[in-house]
């Protein structure tokens, strides 16, 4: 399947054991079709919540021990039961997803957190209940991975957001960095735009890495994609400072080149 839709969620590649394939496919087809009601098409707002409302009522189904008539719910109830999966993860999933449509800026990065515990948060947690590996200490790693993974995936598309009118750059930061948001309009990267984004490209990588343990304590496969996606994050931080931080002009992206790398990296990360 491919990943550019749903960037944080790592769908079930060959890296993966093939019995976790399709609760993995199952989930994902739940957290797309529910991304694309709140981003894709011109449906009224209005319209936009009481369809996400309507997967509410779903996971309702679901939790009370019904059988959905939908094939996505069927599949994703069937999951759900196989792997004692909790749906209050997909709710939080479902409530990043009505935020989407109703909040465009964040105050502080406080309020960023919160959306990523809702928005990214949740796929970290789903995966570890998939492998029973739940465990206080690796949900905790996983939360820092994901929640470093989603502002890592803002930074890069400042100017995408922009043209949706969404800007996930804390306004406390951009008024502490003196940036006001007719710069991003106008695709301005100065010297202040270069501290900021320094700065926020500094405190994602300071996540990720405090949260890269738990891709060597995890085991075989699973480590191994945990391990790669890591280094994703970490390559594509290098490449916009590569750029100088001007991802108006220059989005990173990840070549064979840089695939190559992360390989390499991932098979000596450190413990």
């Amino acid at each position: 399947m491919p990943v550019e839709h749903y960037e944080n969620f790592p769908v079930a590649s060959l890296l993966l054991p093939r019995h976790l394939r399709e609760p993995i496919e199952a989930i994902y087809a739940f957290a797309r079709s529910a991304d694309d009601i709140a981003d894709e098409g011109d449906a009224a707002p209005l319209v936009r919540l009481a369809q996400l409302n309507d997967y509410r009522n779903e996971l309702n189904t679901i939790d009370s021990g019904g059988m959905p008539t939908a094939p996505m719910f069927a599949r994703l109830a069937r999951s759900v039961r196989a792997h004692a999966l909790p749906t209050i993860l997909l709710r939080d999933l479902l409530d990043a997803f009505s935020q989407d449509v109703v909040k465009s800026r964040y105050a502080d990065f406080a309020e960023l957190r919160e959306y990523s515990r809702l928005s990214a948060d949740p796929v970290g947690r789903l995966l570890l209940h998939l492998y029973k590996r739940a465990t206080p200490e690796n949900l905790s790693r996983s939360d820092d991975i994901c929640s470093a993974l989603q502002y890592i995936n803002f930074w890069q598309d400042v100017a995408i957001d922009w043209k949706k009118d969404r800007v996930y750059i804390p306004q406390s930061d951009l008024q502490s960095f003196g940036i006001k948001e007719k710069q991003i309009a106008e695709g301005r990267s100065d010297q202040h735009w270069r501290n900021l984004m320094h700065y926020q490209v500094d405190r994602a990588r300071r996540i990720l890495l405090r949260g890269a343990p738990l891709a060597r304590a995890l085991p075989g496969r699973i480590g191994w994609e945990l391990r790669l996606v890591v280094q994703g994050g970490l390559r594509t931080l290098e490449k916009i400072e590569a750029v100088d931080y001007d991802v108006f002009r220059h989005r990173p992206t990840l070549g064979k080149t840089d695939w190559l790398r992360m390989l390499w990296r991932a098979a000596f990360m450190k413990a």
